[in-house]
């Protein structure tokens, strides 16, 4: 007999617990992620879910990624934040003609985790500010209540109390990507910087990622991305589409909405850099 969600949940908090671990500050969608993460298996999410409680508390002990932490890989100016989907998922876009292999790997993989937290928790915010703004009718008075929550939230972000740096996700976005290898040369290929993006998703960030395009590949970019493949898990691989034709960057477009992409995607956006990132107050 199946386990009911609600069943499947009480017992992940027993396992947790038993591994020495608390659940005191995690709703139930955020443990219903790792449930899913590990095929609905309360001891394995348990292990998943103290595993990441460990991971974030060595390695984010401040709370936060700095952007003086990782300013060489942001000086790149390579991913770009650029509004929510249709759906309301955070879009990311690398440009990975502008990125070269790491040589201080431990500030590529922090880089990784700034990028993440800094878009799965500001679109928090974004979503939270303008779905209380939505429902103030004066257009002036919206503007200055969004600028308050946001300013708030902004506060909470950094507190330990409330944010997902202190330890509780606060929200639980999905995020979509696209991977665009336009004018991609071999000096830019870093299959081990792909492979640590991807791990650093699975073992940390589950069920955090919605979809995963890639566009313009190259041919020889074919055997790399099979090399790659070796390295995700079943789960991510089907999130991953490969866009090759029209009908492929239409399904972008559907998915996304031309609000948020770019031109040379199909939209009317501009490209935006995750360090020059701000949210916009709501308009009705």
């Amino acid at each position: 007999m199946e386990m009911t969600q609600d069943a499947a949940i009480s017992q992940l908090k027993r396992s947790i617990r038993k591994l020495g671990s608390s659940v005191e500050n995690y709703g139930d969608p955020t443990l219903m992620r790792f449930l899913v993460a590990r095929s609905m298996d309360p001891d394995k999410a348990a292990k998943m879910f103290v595993a990441w409680q460990k991971w974030r508390a060595s390695f984010v002990p401040k709370g936060f990624i700095a952007e003086s932490e990782v300013r060489d890989e942001l000086d790149a100016r390579k991913i770009c934040l650029q509004g929510l989907s249709r759906d309301g998922n955070p879009v990311l876009i690398v440009r990975a003609s502008l990125h070269y292999p790491a040589k201080d790997q431990l500030q590529f993989r922090k880089f990784v985790v700034h990028l993440l937290d800094k878009a799965l928790t500001w679109y928090y915010i974004m979503n939270l500010s303008i779905s209380l703004v939505s429902k103030i009718h004066f257009q002036i008075l919206q503007t200055a209540v969004y600028c308050f929550l946001f300013y708030m939230a902004v506060l909470l972000y950094y507190s330990d109390a409330f944010s997902p740096f202190g330890g509780r996700v606060i929200g639980n976005e999905k995020l979509i990507a696209i991977l665009d290898l336009e004018s991609l040369a071999y000096k830019n290929v870093d299959s081990r910087g792909i492979i640590t993006g991807f791990q650093l998703l699975q073992d940390y960030y589950p069920e955090r990622l919605r979809k995963f395009f890639i566009v313009n590949m190259p041919w020889f970019f074919v055997s790399v991305w099979k090399m790659v493949s070796y390295f995700l898990d079943r789960a991510t691989l089907e999130k991953v589409v490969i866009v090759s034709d029209e009908d492929g960057r239409k399904s972008i477009l559907e998915e996304i909405g031309e609000h948020v992409l770019p031109e040379r995607y199909g939209g009317h956006a501009r490209l935006v850099a995750l360090q020059d990132f701000t949210p916009t107050p709501y308009n009705d």
